[in-house]
């Protein structure tokens, strides 16, 4: 028996009756490589490998010896000033100014408080350091010709005042580079605030990245980031369990759907997308997505008055018309399509609620996006009682905020509407974040400025659409076809407009096949 979809003014008289929730399927298991650790993550990482029988001061001896490689590697020798602050970054720093001055260079030391000031294996190091300590402020900047920040690491708690703030201030309107050590002074290592920090051209970090160096606003004060190696055991990440990684696609290459000899285009899937009018660029540009992006098939449901635009400007794309309620019900018929699209043109009002409300009431997997996010804005409620089964919401920042509570950062806010909802939720940006309702998170950092272009979001969801029909699981989908949008983006390079997207996807698989091999 059919159920009234609950909506008023809906175009389909009926829903399909809500597929019961699909079994538990344990995700997949992410590659480490990627992972990112909080502060206390860190923290507890130089805990365990001590525990493993690496003396702390062994790691703060590598981790200041990796900074002066990085260093000696990029620049010739010049009039170095370390910046050393009151804890352990600072004790990095003195070993950064000690094998640098054992290696020929000119070295000076400014330290924010006294030496005495140091507790363990910081003031062992800065016991090592013979040379004079100046006392931290804008005059020590004077003959400087490259400057290391080593006054605070990620787990500073609150923004940089009195000489801190005043030294790196005056540093960033000089021309002298700043290499930071662990993130630039002022960086909020779990969330990507920045509290008075100021850009560095190079920052260098120990065994993993944390979510600071990939968050927006910090991520463009890091410059170029290094993770390098001071001991640690890779075996401390079982321990922790982390449950945050950068996108890269050692996390979902081997769940990326492939051809094989014995497939069809009905093995492959058939995506379904709901087209707009008037605005019908949006999902034509999504379907094309969806076809480049592996579907077998895939089909526009449009309004019967709309069917001359979309036929005439497409041709392996199938378009169907909807001429009566019935004829979109129809359509949801679970065995006909192994996906859907909805949002992208659709427009706001209750049409577009109650065709997503039938969408989701099937179970089947859905990307919800733009015009179909923010019809749930006077009841977002409703958005998470609908989804009962595989499901993307992909909004933008306005979106987002409709629906979604705004308090935190990012990370955290994605992460608590994935849970709120049951969905996997991308929240887009140069920092795009995907987060299952699990708890898990992802966050892209090779997304190109060019994105930012009218239509990228639709082809966004048109390529996680296409790989939710061939049976890829929805949160590695989400983050597969985050990644591709954005090599496909920095593929073209500048000029891009969005209907260029998806005929670059042909040469990002090309270059992913030869990783494979």
């Amino acid at each position: 028996m059919l159920t009234r979809c609950q909506t008023d003014g809906c175009p389909a008289c009926a829903a399909p009756p809500p597929a019961a929730p699909p079994r538990f399927v344990k995700p997949p298991a992410l590659s480490m490589k990627t992972a990112l650790l909080g502060v206390r993550q860190m923290a507890e990482a130089d805990l365990l490998s001590v525990d493993a029988g690496i003396s702390s001061f062994d790691l703060m001896t590598n981790a200041g010896a990796a900074v002066a490689h990085a260093i000696i590697t990029r620049w010739t020798s010049r009039p170095l000033l370390v910046l050393c602050g009151p804890g352990n970054n600072g004790g990095d720093g003195f070993v950064v100014a000690q094998l640098l001055a054992e290696a020929g260079w000119s070295v000076r030391v400014a330290m924010l408080g006294s030496r005495e000031q140091l507790k363990g294996e910081a003031h062992r190091h800065a016991e090592r350091w013979h040379g004079n300590i100046e006392t931290l402020s804008p005059d020590v900047l004077k003959g400087a010709e490259l400057i290391v920040d080593a006054l605070f690491g990620a787990g500073l708690r609150g923004a940089l005042t009195g000489a801190a703030l005043d030294t790196l201030a005056a540093a960033a309107r000089g021309r002298a580079p700043i290499v930071a050590v662990d993130v630039p002074s002022g960086v909020m290592g779990d969330t990507g605030a920045v509290l008075g920090a100021v850009r560095a051209v190079l920052t260098v970090t120990a065994f993993r990245k944390k979510p600071g160096h990939l968050l927006m606003p910090a991520r463009s004060f890091c410059g170029e980031v290094i993770v390098t190696d001071i001991g640690t055991p890779v075996s401390v990440l079982e321990q922790i369990a982390p449950d945050t990684f950068e996108n890269d696609p050692a996390l979902w290459l081997d769940q990326l759907p492939v051809t094989s000899d014995d497939g069809n285009k009905h093995t492959r899937g058939h995506a379904l997308i709901f087209g707009g009018y008037p605005m019908t660029g949006a999902a034509r540009m999504a379907a094309r997505a969806a076809a480049r992006a592996g579907a077998g098939l895939t089909t526009i449901a449009v309004a019967e008055m709309a069917l001359p635009v979309y036929a005439a400007s497409l041709t392996s794309i199938m378009v169907r018309p909807i001429v009566t309620p019935a004829d979109f019900m129809h359509l949801l018929d679970r065995s006909r399509f192994s996906a859907w699209l909805i949002g992208p043109g659709a427009g706001v009002d209750k049409e577009t609620l109650g065709r997503t409300v039938a969408m989701l009431a099937t179970g089947c997997p859905t990307v919800v996006d733009a015009d179909a996010i923010t019809v749930f804005q006077d009841d977002p409620g409703a958005l998470d009682r609908a989804i009962i089964g595989p499901c993307v919401l992909t909004p933008h920042d306005g979106e987002f905020h409709r629906v979604f509570d705004a308090a935190g950062d990012k990370l955290v806010r994605t992460r608590a509407a994935a849970r709120r909802c049951g969905a996997v939720v991308v929240l887009k940006g140069r920092d795009t974040v995907i987060a299952a309702p699990d708890g898990r998170a992802i966050i892209n950092s090779n997304a190109p400025p060019t994105l930012a272009t009218a239509g990228s979001g639709d082809v966004l969801g048109g390529i996680i659409l296409g790989l939710l029909a061939q049976g890829m699981d929805a949160f590695l989908a989400a983050a597969a076809g985050v990644w591709l949008h954005g090599a496909a983006a920095n593929a073209f390079g500048p000029g891009l407009l969005a209907e260029d997207l998806p005929d670059l996807l042909p040469h990002v698989f090309q270059h992913l096949a030869k990783e494979v091999i």
